[in-house]
């Protein structure tokens, strides 16, 4: 049992945060944000700085012989009206790389949304305290994931032991972009989405640029990337173009060759791999708008549908498989002069047969054992065999990589 007299209170300074652009000074501590201070002064989108300041790949990475941790934060929980509450986010504790704990704050704001007028309101709370107790003795690693999915200000950490910033492994640094699946949507904690997955398959420290609802092309985005230091790089992005119903075909590509130019202006030669949008059956060949659903949220259910029309497709809507196909004539166009440029479809990470054995429970995003799949397929396809992140990345023109452990088809595995 550890007096007050035994604990030390450590300063969260930056070198103790990985995986965020920016930390912002407030009033109780510091809040991570995942878009620098210039992107965030160019958005006017709620949502978008909903899912920046959701800390999703963002850790604390330590170097410690303590056997008790404490760390304070606020965090903003989600409510949306007329819907089950969600469950708290969840902290992952790494060991030396292994998972170690699990834990949750109480407590912090409350953001309420109303989907059906587009309002919100934040009411005020308190600072929570995570404990993480009983760790190994003697000198170790130590990461403590933020949850991917509340927004959460750093405010206080506290040990029984000195703490350091964990040296650098030398890993490469992937830096990533996506819409809400890349955010981690349904996955079960910080180090099990499809990202962090395949970055600990891949043995690299993680960027994630994930945002729910906001892979639109922004500039702004592109422009962090550009500005950010990475190895590898990947840009996931359709979805949120459909079902935002955002543009017609014929903006979409030439914000494809803009977001791509910009990438390239700060990494010329570092691999770059586009991957198209997953599997999601309702956006396949119907245009957005996307719309909630809410005849079953009596029963607990929120499901999304899409709006549009297919005929539309004729007049320059856009749906996923029109993306698909633009995106591949992109990447085969540009990769004439850039071999370091790469495509996958993104029905290799999850097809037809996957839908069928574990289909999208909200008709847009996949669940905690999807996700796995997900990563586990990312890993293998990009970082083994003739793989984007391999060095010996080879476009084939159809999605696929040649190589060991590509994955043929939509979505089932060579085995």
């Amino acid at each position: 049992m550890h007096s007050q007299d035994d604990w030390i209170t450590i300063p969260i300074t930056p070198d103790l945060v990985r995986g965020a652009l920016d930390l912002e000074r407030t009033e109780h501590g510091l809040l991570p944000h995942r878009l620098p201070a210039r992107a965030r002064a160019q958005n006017t989108d709620g949502q978008l700085a909903m899912a920046e300041s959701q800390p999703s790949g963002v850790r604390l990475a330590l170097r410690t012989r303590a056997t008790v941790l404490e760390l304070d934060t606020l965090p903003t929980k989600r409510v949306y009206a007329g819907v089950p509450p969600r469950p708290d986010g969840v902290y992952d504790l790494l060991v030396d790389g292994r998972p170690a704990g699990r834990g949750s704050v109480a407590g912090g704001n409350t953001l309420t949304i109303d989907m059906t007028t587009g309002t919100a309101s934040v009411e005020p709370g308190p600072v929570g305290t995570l404990r993480f107790a009983d760790l190994p003795g003697g000198d170790k690693d130590v990461e403590i994931w933020l949850p991917h999915n509340e927004t959460t200000e750093l405010v206080a950490l506290r040990a029984d032991a000195p703490v350091e910033p964990a040296p650098d492994a030398g890993r490469r640094v992937w830096l990533h972009h996506g819409s809400s699946i890349s955010h981690g949507s349904d996955a079960a904690s910080p180090t099990t989405t499809w990202p962090a997955l395949a970055a600990s398959l891949g043995g690299v420290e993680l960027i994630n640029l994930g945002l729910g609802g906001g892979a639109l092309l922004d500039p702004f985005t592109a422009r962090a990337m550009r500005d950010t230091p990475a190895d590898l790089i990947s840009v996931k992005v359709g979805i949120n173009v459909v079902n935002a119903d955002l543009m017609r075909l014929r903006a979409f590509g030439p914000a494809v060759h803009g977001f791509l130019d910009t990438v390239r202006e700060g990494h010329p030669t570092a691999p770059l791999l586009v991957v198209s949008p997953v599997l999601c059956p309702v956006h396949e060949d119907t245009p957005g708008p996307l719309a909630p659903d809410f005849g079953g949220v009596a029963e607990g259910r929120l499901r999304f549908v899409a709006t549009g029309d297919p005929a539309e497709r004729a007049s320059g809507k856009l749906t996923l498989n029109v993306i698909r196909d633009e995106l591949a004539r992109i990447v085969a166009q540009r990769a004439a002069d850039d071999p370091n440029l790469h495509y996958l479809d993104g029905r290799e990470l999850y097809g037809e047969a996957d839908a069928a054995e574990l289909p999208l429970p909200d008709n847009i995003h996949p669940d905690a054992a999807t996700h796995r799949r997900m990563g586990e397929r990312f890993a293998e396809l990009a970082f083994t065999g003739h793989g984007a992140f391999t060095g010996h990345g080879a476009f084939t023109g159809h999605g696929a990589f040649t190589g060991h452990g590509a994955f043929t088809g939509h979505g089932a595995s060579t085995g």
